[in-house]
């Protein structure tokens, strides 16, 4: 009974939260654009989510989840882009799920973020999921008749009578004008409903707890025992024998290729117009060799293989592919820098940084998988959050500005058009090209959109324009 008690509690209290979180979603977005809005929507389930878990942010892990969430919020409302969604969308996310589901793994969030957002159309009708359960006895009818049909009833039989004798009675209360659009707040209040019903009554199918051992970072008894071949037709040992082979081969034809890459790049003269060319092909190169480098290490150390006393050999030739892999790398960010410092730096050059830094994080994290033996899935769940940390560098710095800032530095990258396409950089160009200000032409998307985002309504301001005096 006590069970069935809580239970009850616990679905008016799901209840609750999805009615008030619609109501706030409809009094910040009708009518509006997305900007400060969504910020502040965004703190608001911050807000109620601490509130309702109060009790559970004594783990680390949660804390730092609940801080990258308010300034995820901050960064959205100063610049109101895709990454700063992205990075706030997924804060809210993993802090929910974490402080619900803290014995599942965090990389199962991705799934269940696209499962959700297909099955709550249907869910949203399974009311007993989320609707309180009461019982309506003769006190509560006896209630709402009492309470409000008699009174309601009466009430609107004198004002009829009163309105017919004074016009200006009549006037108080008809003579008003709501401007209200009832098909975009019908729209607005499905979306905020959507958002709120998914939000707070996610649904996690009974397969993500049976298969979250899957997930597992470390190996169990039973795992480190089974020590099975890939393939029926080929017992333990020629496996053994062919992963050392093969990775022996992959050895040689790396080093040669790091040899002749290297040569290529920083011994051969090239023209400055294939300089691009060459380097997007070279860290193309790259980027397909260290993918095959991650997929050839999940092969050979899997299950019962890391514990293989026979296999020393495979794994020595297995940190010396990573230590390879990793100076192949080190090669593509000195030729990045390289590129840079001639055609000075884009979000794309940045990105390059970026992905090449993500994949040392991988070769380190495998080389640490094979060396203390770990599961495959301890490299995934560790990617998961450097992927995540990664948005997070990517919303909270205006990497616009820092572009313009050192290109005009070195003098490298001051095309015009580049730069008025650069996003969060309007003082700085505007201060370069103060010509720009009196240009009206609204081919100009950079002075337009400025405009428009100082004119927005208050709670749909992106914050950084209201830092940026046209003056």
């Amino acid at each position: 009974m006590k069970n069935k008690v809580l239970l009850n509690l616990s679905a008016m209290k799901k209840y609750h939260l999805i009615l008030v979180s619609s109501l706030v979603f409809v009094l910040l977005f009708y009518k509006q654009t997305i900007g400060l809005n969504l910020g502040l929507f965004g703190l608001f389930l911050l807000g109620l989510v601490s509130y309702n878990n109060s009790n559970k942010f004594n783990n680390r892990l949660n804390f730092m989840l609940f801080g990258t969430s308010f300034l995820s919020c901050l960064a959205f409302a100063w610049y109101a882009d895709f990454a700063s969604f992205l990075a706030l969308f997924l804060s809210l996310v993993f802090l929910q799920f974490r402080l619900q589901n803290q014995e599942l793994k965090i990389i199962q969030v991705i799934p269940l973020i696209f499962l959700n957002g297909i099955t709550s159309f249907g869910r949203i009708l399974m009311f007993s999921q989320y609707l309180p359960k009461r019982e309506i006895n003769n006190d509560f009818v006896k209630k709402l008749i009492a309470y409000f049909i008699i009174p309601a009833v009466f009430l609107a039989l004198f004002f009829i009578v009163y309105s017919f004798g004074s016009d200006h009675f009549s006037s108080l209360f008809t003579d008003y004008y709501f401007d209200i659009n009832l098909w975009i707040l019908f729209v607005i209040s499905s979306l905020g409903f959507y958002i709120s019903f998914t939000f707070w009554n996610y649904w996690i199918p009974e397969v993500c707890y049976e298969k979250n051992k899957l997930l597992a970072n470390d190996f169990d008894e039973e795992a480190k025992h089974q020590n099975q071949s890939t393939f029926s037709f080929l017992d333990i040992d020629f496996e053994r024998k062919s992963g050392a082979i093969t990775l022996f081969l992959l050895n040689v034809l790396l080093l040669i290729f790091i040899v002749t890459y290297n040569y290529e790049q920083f011994f051969e003269v090239v023209q400055k117009s294939k300089l691009s060319s060459d380097t997007h092909e070279r860290v193309n190169a790259v980027i397909f060799s260290i993918v095959m480098a991650v997929g050839v290490i999940l092969f050979y150390f899997k299950g019962g293989f890391n514990f293989d006393e026979k296999a020393k050999k495979l794994k020595q030739l297995a940190q010396i592919w990573i230590f390879l892999n990793a100076v192949l790398i080190v090669s593509a960010l000195i030729k990045n820098s390289e590129y840079i410092f001639h055609y000075g730096l884009t979000y794309k050059r940045l990105g390059v940084y970026a992905f090449l830094i993500l994949a040392l994080i991988g070769l380190f994290f495998s080389l640490r998988k094979i060396t203390k033996q770990k599961t495959n899935a301890f490299l995934f769940n560790q990617m998961v959050w450097y992927c995540y940390g990664l948005i997070l560098l990517c919303s909270y710095f205006n990497w616009g500005n820092l572009i313009t800032k050192y290109n005009i530095s070195v003098n490298k990258g001051m095309d015009k058009e580049f730069l008025r396409n650069l996003n969060y950089n309007d003082e700085i160009y505007y201060n370069l090209y103060p010509e720009e200000l009196k240009n009206i032409d609204k081919k100009n998307s950079k002075r337009e959109n400025l405009l428009e985002y100082q004119n927005a309504s208050s709670i749909s301001k992106v914050l950084y324009y209201e830092s940026i005096d046209l003056k």
